[in-house]
């Protein structure tokens, strides 16, 4: 059990990590091209809305594994 609690936590900080990098590259794309701004904000708003769903499993797994044990 220590083993896959460990792995999670590695799985959910390379998510977090990929997913600030994601933004910031996108964010300095957007200031460097003004001409694809539209393209990179919609890019910015689907990272963020996979990092809200991915923190939204690990926090329903955690429930259910405190829940059952």
């Amino acid at each position: 059990m220590q083993m896959i609690d460990e792995v999670s936590q590695v799985i959910i900080w390379l998510i977090r990590a990929g997913a600030a990098f994601r933004v910031c590259y996108s964010f300095f794309r957007m200031i460097a091209t003004s001409d694809e701004t539209a393209m990179y904000q919609k890019r910015i708003r689907n990272v963020l809305v996979f990092y809200v769903l991915a923190e939204s499993i690990w926090i329903i797994k955690n429930l259910i594994l405190e829940y059952y044990t």
